[in-house]
């Protein structure tokens, strides 16, 4: 069941993470990692590329947990879970500018400890925050 929230200006967002909003073609990751640029709000590193050919949605996103910090599979993907699960109820905050089409974000976690999701949650809002700013300049 789709949950929905209010908003201050009375509008519903739906909030969702559908399969056309997740990489998964190898082609893009390997452009995202090449010529992508990155910033760090710890302890998630972001990746963004923007304007990529082959993407229906207009922000697609991929969360990479490292085996090297995380040895257990149960690990990597609570903290996965986590991190999917705070942007998908931030993502209608990202603002792309008219002359962006879509881009694309690998969010990548950095610390050996696991964190809790109010602290995960508020640094996905600082990502996005930041995310945005450098949009907007860059297509300035």
């Amino acid at each position: 069941m789709p949950q929905w929230r209010k908003h201050s200006f009375m509008e519903l967002i739906k909030h969702t993470l559908p399969k056309s909003e997740r990489i998964s073609r190898k082609l893009i990751l390997d452009k995202i990692f090449v010529e992508g640029k990155s910033f760090v709000v710890y302890p998630i590193r972001v990746v963004y590329l923007t304007s990529v050919e082959l993407q229906e949605a207009p922000v697609a996103i991929v969360v990479s947990v490292s085996k090297k910090r995380f040895k257990r599979a149960v690990k990597r993907n609570f903290v996965k879970r986590r991190i999917r699960e705070a942007f998908r109820l931030n993502k209608h905050k990202i603002e792309l500018p008219a002359s962006l089409k879509n881009v694309a974000i690998a969010f990548l976690y950095l610390s050996t400890e696991l964190k809790e999701f109010e602290t995960i949650n508020g640094k996905m809002e600082a990502i996005i925050d930041q995310l945005n700013k450098k949009l907007c300049s860059e297509n300035s």
